[in-house]
């Protein structure tokens, strides 16, 4: 059988993109489909008010060419989407990345031909491809969730999700604000509407703790002692649980006098973002530790917030870590303003979405504009919006029936030849996305060539190898406290989602240490056909 390419790879992300030059470096013909009119990903359809990435900049970065981490200058420490996006076009245009993505082309169907070990793509433009190998670059948080509220089609003004924001931009200026959400990207784009908006209603479900990022333009002297010293500061950042380079205090809170821990704290907090989280190593191991982290920032709460009442129901109640930890600019000091209000729906929820607005707790709210912040069907929802076939026809959606099951996070049993870029069961979201998407796309790559230079043209996990790292991924998330809370970790925002804890949290390094030795013992967990 004539295959049209190599690998067709779905999606022009920050995955998508460095797979596609990945394979091209090792002689592979590759086609990418994009949905958007660009490259991006993430970074493409988050174009929200405040958006901003939660990694300092100088790490959220490619670090596969010295040449690409010396020329790029990044302005702020933490980088806005604008300005990621411009980098993601940078990296497109100095690797002439364009010529094999096709743009504006969403893939509806992957359909796996046993006779032949080869996959066909289709495509809502009418495309219907083969290829030897298929990798989804998809994106963990690409699947915007929109709440199943009953009468939103009923609201008469605009309406706005922050997974899919506007390219031309939204002006709030003079107009009341109705937000459902207090997740990321409503305690980065909260503020922001605030500036511009005469009312801004948030409703609240779950308080969600968050830390400030202090962000600030980056020191010319810092830019160039990071850029002498980028391999040191990348090797140190890949012997962290995160992936990211901070200082990890290995010492037990509870074990930590108080005046020391709450200096430890209050240091960690001046210096801004996630790197709060390590400054104690038990925070997610121990509940009273974890306590003393909760206290802390329910504390620097009330010390922003002037409304006593305000605060508590500003100051959430599950344990700190169990979800996204939230990094933000001036976000509990933006209920301090009068034109700001918050209403909590955490015991009754919204009702109804009326014409002008909406009903909760038995009362009306009216307002201009709706924005919904209410995140993505996280980690597997891009994947199901494909119908993807295996053997026998068996639909992924089928497979996934009671939760994600893959190898490493990497292929699934039944699906040969097929290959997830940062899907369920690798790190992922509790990691650097760069660096974990960089490592994925190496081994991906390196294993597409492996198959061929044994002269192989399939490649499969055995369900044995992926039920026991299924097994692995939930013992390890059960030894901590961040599957203790309803998350998006486990799908609990997606009514009807199977309540699995979907990434894998025993760290980036060991991860690594795992896949390089399936590499070592010969693709351990794999077989080969010819």
């Amino acid at each position: 059988m004539s295959l049209d390419f190599d690998v067709v790879v779905i999606g022009a992300g920050f995955g998508g993109m460095y797979m596609l030059h990945r394979l091209r470096l090792k002689g592979f013909k590759v086609q990418v489909f994009e949905t958007g009119k660009g490259v991006g990903g993430t970074w493409y359809w988050n174009r929200y008010p405040g958006a901003r990435c939660d990694v300092e900049s100088v790490q959220y970065s490619y670090q596969f060419s010295p040449e690409l981490q010396q020329e790029w200058e990044w302005t702020e420490r933490y980088a806005t989407q604008p300005e990621i996006l411009r980098y993601a076009n940078h990296v497109a245009d100095r690797f002439d990345l364009r010529r094999d993505i096709k743009f504006e082309t969403r893939v509806t169907k992957a359909t796996f031909d046993e006779g032949a070990h080869a996959w066909t793509v289709e495509t809502d433009k009418g495309d219907r491809v083969t290829a030897r190998f298929v990798v989804t670059a998809l994106g963990c948080l690409s699947s915007p969730n929109t709440p199943r509220i009953p009468g939103l089609a009923d609201f008469k003004g605009p309406t706005y999700h922050t997974g899919n924001w506007p390219h031309e931009g939204v002006d709030f200026t003079g107009k009341t604000v109705g937000v459902i959400g207090t997740g990321s990207s409503a305690i980065q784009s909260i503020p922001m509407i605030a500036r511009q908006a005469s009312h801004v209603t948030v409703f609240q479900r779950t308080a969600n703790y968050t830390v400030p990022a202090h962000n600030k333009p980056l020191d010319p002297d810092h830019v160039r002692e990071v850029k002498a010293n980028y391999p040191a500061m990348r090797k140190r950042a890949k012997a962290t649980p995160p992936g990211i380079d901070f200082k990890i205090n290995m010492a037990s809170a509870m074990a930590t006098p108080e005046a020391e821990r709450q200096r430890e704290f209050q240091e960690r907090w001046d210096y801004g973002g996630l790197g709060f989280m390590a400054s104690f190593s038990d925070l997610l191991l121990n509940d009273e530790s974890n306590k003393t982290a909760a206290e802390f920032v329910h504390a620097k709460i009330r010390e922003v917030v002037k409304d006593p009442e305000l605060a508590d129901r500003l100051s959430p109640r599950n344990v700190i870590g169990c979800k996204r930890l939230c990094v933000d600019t001036g976000y509990w000091a933006t209920f301090n303003q009068p034109h700001v209000a918050l209403v909590d729906v955490s015991d009754q929820p919204i009702e109804r979405i009326t014409a002008e607005g909406l009903r909760a707790n038995g009362k009306d709210y009216t307002f201009d504009c709706l924005v919904l912040a209410t995140g993505f069907d996280a980690m597997t929802g891009a994947l199901l919006r494909i119908d993807i076939r295996g053997r026998d026809g068996r639909s992924l959606e089928e497979k996934w029936t009671e939760g994600p099951k893959t190898y490493l996070g990497l292929t699934m049993a039944g699906f040969p030849n097929l290959f997830t870029i940062t899907g369920p069961g690798s790190p992922s979201v509790l990691t650097n996305m760069l660096p974990s998407i960089e490592q994925h796309v190496e081994w991906i790559a390196d294993c597409i060539e492996y198959v061929r230079s044994r002269g192989a043209t399939l490649i499969e996990a055995s369900r044995d190898a992926e039920e026991a790292w299924v097994g692995h991924v939930g013992e390890a998330a059960g030894a901590t406290l961040r599957s203790s809370c309803s998350s998006w970790y486990i799908g609990a925002n997606i009514p009807g989602k199977p309540r699995v804890f979907m990434p894998y949290i025993g760290g980036f390094p060991a991860y690594i240490e795992r896949c390089e030795a399936v590499v070592k013992n010969g693709y351990e967990g794999f077989s080969l056909s010819f």
